[in-house]
């Protein structure tokens, strides 16, 4: 498929019935891996997991550097990919174009709770350089009206998380992402607030499962540096194992 038809075919997923399940990679091989699935219609990278992998701490990966991986994790597979853009690094319209210019047909970019215009001009930048190089791009925007909403309460999250992601859809995002451990209560009230198949979460410990998200009205569940997590933890268990009897387990698949 050309990049405007892997875009429009993201838009479509985003708004489909059945929720849209993105297992996140932070490089090539376990791009690769997992687009080999049957199950995968898509493909999300990881921005904490790409940064780790590099040695930076989240949210400080040079651009230069994310733009490199989440295009050579494009090239690899068939499916359609979303990267995790961070804030737009300053320039969200150029840095669009730079991530479609690497195959990339949708992005997660995050408001940290700027003030609500700076937020909105964010998303019509990335917008309209989408629009300039002829790509439906999904952008999945983030809201951190939970992550970052320090100790206020809970409907105050709700109501700002909700105010924004209008606002956002309103500028041209194709869905609005809100991460946090979100229940049935919250959920239901997002998706009343900002639109059915317009809501994006995150599946993190203590989260619903998918398949209750997506009978409440959820667009999207992505798992974050979580998968990174889970493999560095067979990796180490492994290593502890190698250590203690140094015999490999029979029967790996050649997935590298």
């Amino acid at each position: 498929m050309t990049t405007a038809a892997k875009a429009q075919t993201l838009i479509d997923l985003y708004g489909a019935p059945e929720i849209l399940r993105v297992v996140n990679v932070w490089d090539v091989v376990g791009a690769r891996a997992v687009a080999a699935l049957p199950e995968t219609k898509a493909i999300a990278t990881a921005g904490h997991g790409i940064a780790a992998s590099f040695g930076y701490d989240d949210g400080t990966t040079p651009r230069d550097v994310m733009i490199d991986m989440v295009g050579r994790i494009a090239a690899s597979v068939g499916v359609p990919v979303t990267a995790d853009l961070d804030d737009g690094y300053g320039d969200a319209g150029e840095t669009t174009r730079l991530a479609i210019a690497a195959g990339v047909v949708g992005a997660n970019v995050e408001d940290r709770l700027k003030p609500l215009a700076e937020s909105i001009a964010t998303v019509e930048a990335i917008v309209k350089a989408a629009e300039a190089e002829g790509v439906p791009f999904a952008l999945n925007a983030r809201t951190d009206a939970f992550v970052r909403g320090g100790g206020r309460p809970v409907e105050e999250s709700v109501a700002d998380a909700i105010q924004r992601g209008r606002a956002f859809l309103d500028a041209g995002a194709t869905a609005v992402f809100v991460p946090g451990i979100l229940d049935a209560n919250i959920t239901r009230q997002l998706v009343e607030g900002i639109g059915e198949r317009k809501v994006s979460v995150i599946g993190l410990p203590g989260a619903l499962s998918a398949a209750a998200y997506e009978e409440l009205g959820v667009a999207r569940i992505s798992y974050g540096p979580l998968p990174q997590r889970v493999s560095l933890t067979a990796l180490q268990e492994l290593a502890s194992d190698l250590y203690a009897t140094g015999t490999i387990p029979e029967g790996l698949p050649a997935l590298n």
